[in-house]
């Protein structure tokens, strides 16, 4: 599936940095470049960052955190956090976030270490939890994948995280099982 941006929320993208969670454990920051390649993609940052492993450490353990919490949410188990998952998560959030610059050609430049992109990672975690717009937290419905999204659709009928990948392959799937039906 690779890196894909679909959850709605930079922390649920975060989490899903680790695609077909209870199956085949697609790793997607394998080494730290790849954490700041994710910052990046992400548009936390403008440039990747220099990544040591203890950064990459720390992310991922930050990233399990929010997995938990935010499965918990989903799923609607209680406690919704325990005390390390706050301290971790508020920990985080409490670093400076990257720093926003007007650029001489009019554009928004980002720029910040690793703990300031990981900081708007936690700031948006925290986010789901004050949620205002009428947003409903779901699993997408593809069976391998673990990926988390804001549901803002009308009715909240949203099944998959992203149409292109996991709603393709439903809808493809669909497709051809009527079609072997109808021969």
């Amino acid at each position: 599936m690779g890196i894909v941006f679909v959850g709605g929320n930079l922390a649920l993208d975060f989490v899903g940095t680790l695609n077909e969670r209870f199956s085949s454990r697609v790793e997607q920051l394998r080494a730290p470049a790849d954490l700041g390649q994710w910052l990046v993609a992400a548009g936390v940052l403008d440039r990747a960052p220099e990544v040591s492993e203890g950064d990459l450490t720390g992310a991922i353990a930050l990233r399990e955190v929010l997995f938990s919490v935010i499965a918990r949410e989903i799923d609607g188990a209680a406690p919704r956090l325990t005390g390390a998952e706050r301290a971790m998560i508020n920990t985080a959030a409490a670093i400076p976030p990257p720093t926003p610059a007007l650029a001489s050609d009019g554009l928004v430049r980002r720029s910040g270490e690793v703990a300031a992109g990981l900081s708007a990672v936690a700031r948006d975690a925290i986010g789901l939890f004050d949620r205002r717009d009428g947003s409903v937290l779901k699993w997408c419905a593809d069976d391998d994948c673990t990926h988390p999204f804001l549901d803002s659709s009308h009715g909240h009928r949203r099944r998959w995280c992203g149409m292109a990948g996991c709603g393709d392959r439903a809808k493809a799937a669909a497709y051809r099982a009527r079609k072997a039906r109808a021969s």
